[in-house]
């Protein structure tokens, strides 16, 4: 038995929500992991595939790279946004091979996420405390990541199931990845709705 297994619900939730997450539809693919399997942390960075390990190194090296550059002008500024440029290429390139790994068999529904966890959907329940492999893809932002995940609350709405999960085995690269990606999404979802008011401002004058 896990430590994480062991917590009562309340602190799986307190987990759940120490970070702040977004409603955003997204692919995540999911497969069980049989309770007798090995769940060590070693084994999970050893099933990760490659790509995914790939992206969240090139994005730590990137965010390393480009942050003593920023604060400076002139010239540099200059080279910062070519940097930037040539990084936007290469997010692009990874965003495409990681949209390989996104196994329609085993995709569902994502509906929020966030550095805690996240929520999706699916036509059957899962158990609860059960141990999922997950790829996570917010294609939209070139994003992905592999991380473990417990069920932690199940919902039943309509003919679908909510489930809702906690990260069990996650880099921390990557729950990073998750909470700038969360809160891009929030800047991008205000910008879009301050539009939307301008628009119908605009209308109603």
């Amino acid at each position: 038995m896990t430590k994480m297994n062991s917590e009562t619900t309340k602190e799986k939730l307190a987990k759940y929500h120490e970070f702040f997450s977004i409603e955003h539809e997204f692919s995540i693919n999911i497969l069980p992991i049989e309770a007798h399997k090995n769940t060590s942390y070693e084994q999970f960075i050893a099933n990760m595939p490659t790509p995914f390990k790939m992206a969240s190194d090139m994005s730590s090296i990137d965010q390393a790279a480009l942050r003593p550059l920023q604060t400076l002008s002139g010239v540099a500024s200059q080279l910062v946004e070519f940097l930037n440029h040539q990084s936007t290429k290469i997010d692009l390139l990874i965003g495409y091979i990681l949209s390989q790994q996104d196994d329609e068999k085993h995709r569902y529904k994502g509906l929020k996420f966030g550095g805690g966890g996240l929520l999706f959907t699916a036509d059957i329940a899962f158990e609860l405390t059960q141990l999922l492999e997950m790829k996570i893809f917010l294609l939209n932002d070139n994003c992905a990541v592999y991380c473990y995940g417990e069920v932690i609350e199940i919902e039943k709405k309509q003919e679908t199931y909510l489930h809702k999960v906690i990260f069990h085995f996650i880099r921390e690269d990557d729950r990073e990845v998750l909470v700038r990606t969360s809160l891009h999404e929030q800047s991008k979802q205000l910008q879009a709705l301050a539009l939307k008011r301008n628009q119908e401002r605009k209308h109603t004058q």
